[in-house]
């Protein structure tokens, strides 16, 4: 062993840097000190002043960890959102329009559970999310709006359909475009 590896400075900032690489594998942690301990070495300082000029250019123990930390942490893509939460979401949003006019408490239950899980999601950017609300909430609107404007007697069999349409559709449509954008 040289005898800056004994040094109590040396000793101390490669305890430090040891302790802050904690949650590095334990080959990763060694090969680091081991490469810290031997610049050191090789700068071939004595004395204190000398020591402390070459710890100090090798960084604060705590920045030197967060380095190497940065380097382990997977360089691929961030995780994948979670599937099941993503196809909950389109599903109970694509259903919510004929929800709503086959059971108006259960498609209100579906699309309240549907825009909390969008608006929670990180997976989606918020032009997307407000198009899954604008689509998801286009039902209830044009519903409401009817009722306020049309006389109810007058709805048709082709009206039925038009609004059955139109309630499938839109949400539909807006879930479609939700889970398209996560394959981009």
């Amino acid at each position: 062993m040289n005898t800056t590896d004994q040094h109590p400075l040396v000793a101390a900032y490669l305890d430090a840097v040891a302790r802050e690489t904690a949650e590095l594998p334990a080959e990763r942690r060694a090969e680091l000190l081991a490469d810290l301990r031997e610049h050191v070495e090789v700068s071939g300082a004595e004395g204190d002043d000398q020591i402390r000029a070459v710890l100090a250019g090798l960084g604060e123990p705590r920045t030197v960890a967060a380095s190497a930390l940065a380097e382990e942490a997977p360089a691929g893509p961030a995780a994948p959102p979670s599937t099941g939460r993503t196809k909950l979401t389109a599903i109970l949003l694509g259903v919510s329009g004929v929800l709503l006019l086959l059971n108006p408490y259960a498609g209100a239950i579906a699309l309240i559970v549907a825009l909390v899980l969008l608006w929670g999601a990180p997976q989606w950017e918020n032009r997307q999310k407000l198009i899954g609300t604008a689509t998801g909430a286009a039902v209830p609107f044009v519903v409401f709006l009817g009722a306020l404007l049309g006389d109810a007697s007058r709805i048709g069999p082709m009206e039925v359909l038009l609004i059955l349409a139109f309630s499938l559709a839109v949400p539909a449509l807006g879930a479609a475009l939700l889970l398209r954008a996560l394959r981009r």
